[in-house]
């Protein structure tokens, strides 16, 4: 028998697939763990207790389910930044609520109530799920966008409490030919000649008999060459705009081949071209603003096409002047289906679709322009609907079609492309039916980047919701700098149904069960609370019993007063919470959560190899701790200068590093299960181990 020491530095690879557990030989090993269960893990190395949930307001009234609830930020300007709230109140009515810097708006538009609703239009026989509604902001400006509704605006008007919804696009949609949409195409030989009064560009159209009206624009004619009036390839014009009867505008698409008058027998009116959003051909499905146009892609009839709008008119997708800043339209033309499921504006127009990843190249950074405008294929991955891509520093995250990967798409100098870097390749494992997605920009160089997923509650699939991690939040901590991804999960005492990012400030609706029946709540990470659904009270102190928690009625509630943690409280329909001594700083009430993290089993590296069939014993175990306050290992409470939990004072954090001896017998894994016996804060650094080798 050998004694041996062995110190991880380190957890910055943070939970690794269980799949791993024979891949000693690679170093994310020993810098990772085999679970990390509510905790979040640190740009320097350790992990600390996550920040505990804040309750801001019950929801209940106005969700009905998990899919009819979405966050999203708004940001106004520098200073003034907004979450907005929209449930699903019936199956056209959208309600919202709006929240700035953490409190709800009240007297909307001067009247009585604290949410404004709005009435969609769906397309017939569909309906609505908020996971999948796509929106886009451009100053004071949301665009809502899902193929089954009609696209709608909401616009912040001149104070917080002034908000409006209106639909958008009226009688600007894009035009595209009937058969494109499914529809019958209608071309007639109409009397009379027709004269351009150029071959090309802008022209003025004139027949000899009476013919234009104003359900003529929009619709094309061109030349032919006699029977059977098939187009000659010269001559085609879009009529623009209705001046007489006899007369009309319209942009040359392909240049006539002469101005002289052209014969009756050699022009065909093609009456073929209707709006391409509608109530039969549906609606655009992704928007997003680029360099001074709006884009629209992925709609009903036409999944695979994009459309750009006019520049410094977001709004007018109708293309009447061919030039350089007029609306444009391109398809995705490849030989499988790629609907478009979302897009990103960054170096690049960004397309994610089912099928694979493209982008809009803009050689010497041209803007795109319906000349040049051209769509490349990159990657191959295929992004999930509902989900929005997310930027990161120089890349976009988004979740893989399947539902199982998230990925990196970032553009290579060298290839001179796109690439999609697996970025959860060491733990896609905690990937299940994600539903949301959403990242905290580190603030300072204390913290890394934090992607959040929302995993949905499947019970279908390789991996569902039975594999415990349904309705669970995954934390990715994220320093690219560094290299370093990180990622852990979150469980509450119910489950997360969406996530969003005010800023700094990370907003969550979680389902819980309370007394017998479904809540939602609005609820907040905080880094000054370390329970869930909890209430703090700073000031104004007399006596023991404060009104806190009356959301959690039958709950049985954690107690925190001054950092001393006191008996656990069943809570009573009023929310009562009485303590033994009256509080000098703070109380805190709410729901208790398990941290648990269990160490990779430890698998020295001897002169001879790596055995992982080797007995083994951890005789001690020094973890190096950071402002910590309470700790367990494999169940027994690591010895922190504590105080009496009652009588006055608070609880020190101690930094530095505590022996502990005796952990574990022989086994061939010798692992430690780091956790709390109390809810109040801890960090770990590092982790020293010393074994003891058997045969």
């Amino acid at each position: 028998m050998s004694r041996i020491r062995q110190y991880q530095s380190n957890f910055t690879i943070g939970e690794i697939d269980p799949l791993l557990r024979g891949r000693v030989d690679i170093e994310q090993y020993y810098s990772s763990v085999e679970k990390a269960k509510n905790v979040i893990f640190e740009p320097q190395g350790g992990f600390s207790r996550r920040p505990g949930l804040r309750y801001v307001a019950d929801y209940t009234s106005s969700i009905s389910s998990e899919n009819n609830v979405r966050l999203i930020p708004f940001e106004y300007s520098t200073g003034q930044t907004y979450l907005l709230l929209l449930a699903l109140t019936s199956s056209t009515n959208i309600r919202l609520f709006v929240y700035k810097d953490g409190t709800l708006q009240t007297g909307i538009n001067g009247g009585g109530n604290n949410y404004l609703d709005f009435t969609i239009t769906l397309l017939s026989g569909t309906s609505l799920n908020l996971k999948e509604l796509n929106y886009t902001q451009n100053t004071d400006t949301v665009v809502f966008a899902n193929r089954n509704v009609y696209p709608f605006n909401l616009v912040r008007g001149a104070s917080d409490t002034t908000w409006t919804f209106s639909i958008s696009n009226t009688g600007t949609f894009p035009r595209v030919r009937n058969d494109k949409l499914g529809l019958s195409v209608s071309e007639t030989q109409p009397s009379g000649t027709l004269t351009a009064s150029a071959t090309s560009g802008v022209v003025k159209l004139t027949t000899s008999a009476s013919f234009f009206s104003g359900a003529t624009v929009g619709q094309q004619v061109f030349q032919t060459n006699g029977s059977p009036y098939k187009w000659s390839g010269f001559g085609k014009a879009v009529i623009t705009k209705f001046l007489s009867s006899t007369t009309a505008e319209a942009v040359v698409l392909v240049p006539f081949s002469t101005t002289d008058a052209i014969a009756t027998d050699n022009w065909v009116y093609d009456n073929s071209f209707s709006d391409a959003f509608g109530t039969s051909q549906g609606y655009p499905h992704t928007v997003v603003f680029h360099e001074s146009r709006m884009f629209y892609g992925g709609s009903y009839k036409l999944p695979m096409t994009l459309f750009g709008s006019k520049v410094g008119d977001p709004f007018n997708f109708k293309s009447d002047e061919g030039l350089d800043d007029d609306a444009f339209q391109v398809d995705l033309t490849t030989n499988a289906l790629n609907s478009i499921v979302g897009m990103r504006s960054g170096r690049d127009l960004q397309i994610f679709t089912t099928g694979g990843e493209f982008f809009i190249p803009q050689a010497d950074l041209d803007p795109i322009t319906p000349s040049n405008v051209s769509v490349k294929s990159t990657t191959k991955r295929g992004a999930r609907d509902g989900i929005r891509p997310v930027a990161t520093e120089g890349g976009t995250f988004f979740i893989q079609r399947q539902g199982k990967a998230l990925r990196e798409m970032n553009f290579s100098d060298t290839e001179l492309s796109y690439v999609a870097q697996n970025v959860s390749v060491l733990a896609s494992h905690l990937i299940v039916d994600p539903k949301a997605m959403a990242i905290r920009p580190a603030t300072d160089t204390t913290e890394g980047d934090l992607l959040m997923i929302v995993n949905g509650t499947s019970t279908t699939g390789y991996r569902s919701a039975s594999s415990g991690l349904g309705g669970k939040l995954i934390c990715f901590m994220l320093n690219k700098q560094q290299n370093i991804v990180a990622p852990s999960f979150a469980e509450t005492d119910g489950i997360f149904c969406d996530v969003a990012v005010d800023l700094d400030t990370i907003y969550f609706i979680v389902k819980r069960t309370i007394n017998s029946s479904t809540k939602y709540y609005l609820e907040v990470f905080d880094d000054d609370f370390t329970t869930d659904s909890s209430v703090q009270k700073t000031s104004s102190f007399s006596g023991t019993s404060y009104n806190l928690v009356s959301h959690l009625n039958a709950k049985t509630a954690k107690v925190i007063r001054d950092d001393i943690v006191e008996s656990d409280v069943t809570v009573n329909s009023s929310g009562t919470i009485t303590t033994s001594a009256q509080p000098t700083s703070y109380i805190e009430a709410g729901l208790d959560f398990t941290v648990e993290v269990i160490t990779n089993p430890v698998e020295p590296r001897l002169p001879d190899g790596v055995s992982i069939s080797q007995k083994k014993r951890i005789l001690e175990a020094t973890p190096l701790l950071y402002r910590t306050q309470n700790l367990t290992i494999n169940g027994f409470e690591v010895p922190l200068q504590t105080l009496p939990y009652s009588g006055g004072g608070t609880v020190p954090t101690i930094t530095g590093m505590k022996k502990m001896h005796g952990l574990t017998g022989y086994d061939t894994d010798a692992q430690l299960t780091i956790s709390q016996s109390k809810p109040v804060f801890f960090t770990v650094l590092s982790v020293d181990f010393k074994l003891a080798l058997g045969l």
